[in-house]
């Protein structure tokens, strides 16, 4: 029987003792799984594959680590979802990983410039903005613009992370200003303001706002043209199971992986 993706989702702040506590939560996942973390051959992969991934390929990366667990029976998909930059800093502290897929080239270079990736680092798939609204978009939100008006509660994601940066230069692109009631540390955390009802919208990509469905409303604006983020991945310099984290790494970026990246809203990358 194969064994059900385990998904964990972190997102702390990691410096002094938050990087310590994220090392010692990604080691206790390996831990814990109770499998070999070393990998066999091609024909014979094996063991548990920490995979540290940005926020919004939560639901694309949980279904392609249980297709991946049916193809090679005997292997684990430990998932570590939350902001790109948290995670590129839990990698570079010594948290234990096979694989890093991140949601911008700014936060995968925190890596490679820690000479802690193995190879050069590969773009699988591109995201763009999209502003997420209450159901049904009570207030009549139809560009960027109208997100500066007043009684309006907009959050963004941290600049800090992927999604921030984004937001930011989309901002720029249309010479607005805005002041959101809060930043958050990841795209899910934002988009859960609007879900919650905490927050009137949110700038989020289109990825997360399709796989929340009928609980939010999308508003496309053209300025998130200019705003376009690529994914890149790579095996980690240090991976506990490397075979294995090759082999999802594979699969990510096959067509099979491509096609459930896309239908999830991603855009292949050229």
């Amino acid at each position: 029987m194969t064994r059900s993706v385990r998904r964990i989702r972190r997102t702390l702040q990691v410096t002094g003792a938050g990087a310590t506590a994220l090392v010692a939560l990604s080691a206790c996942s390996s831990s814990d799984s109770g499998a070999d973390s070393s990998g066999g051959g091609a024909q014979g992969l094996s063991g548990t594959v920490n995979v540290f991934a940005a926020a919004s390929l939560t639901e694309s990366f949980t279904e392609l680590g249980e297709e991946f667990e049916k193809q090679h029976p005997g292997t684990e998909v430990v998932f570590n979802f939350g902001g790109s930059d948290s995670l590129a800093a839990g990698i570079t502290s010594g948290a234990p990983a096979d694989v890093f897929a991140a949601a911008s080239p700014r936060t995968m270079k925190v890596v490679t410039d820690a000479d802690a990736a193995a190879g050069t680092p590969a773009t699988f798939v591109r995201n763009r903005l999209e502003i997420a609204t209450l159901p049904g978009n009570p207030d009549k939100v139809a560009s960027l613009k109208d997100l500066t008006g007043d009684g309006l509660k907009v959050v963004l994601c941290d600049e800090a992370v992927p999604c921030g940066a984004a937001a930011r230069k989309a901002l720029t692109a249309a010479g607005l200003k805005l002041t959101p009631v809060s930043y958050e540390e990841d795209v899910k955390s934002a988009l859960n303001k609007v879900v919650l009802k905490e927050a009137d919208a949110a700038v989020v990509y289109r990825t997360d706002v399709r796989a929340a469905g009928d609980k939010v409303a999308g508003v496309e604006f053209p300025e998130s043209a200019k705003a376009v983020n690529d994914y890149p991945i790579t095996l980690l310099k240090d991976a506990p199971n490397a075979d294995v984290g090759k082999a999802f790494i594979e699969l990510v970026r096959s067509a099979e992986g491509q096609k459930v990246l896309t239908g999830a809203g991603f855009t292949a990358a050229p």
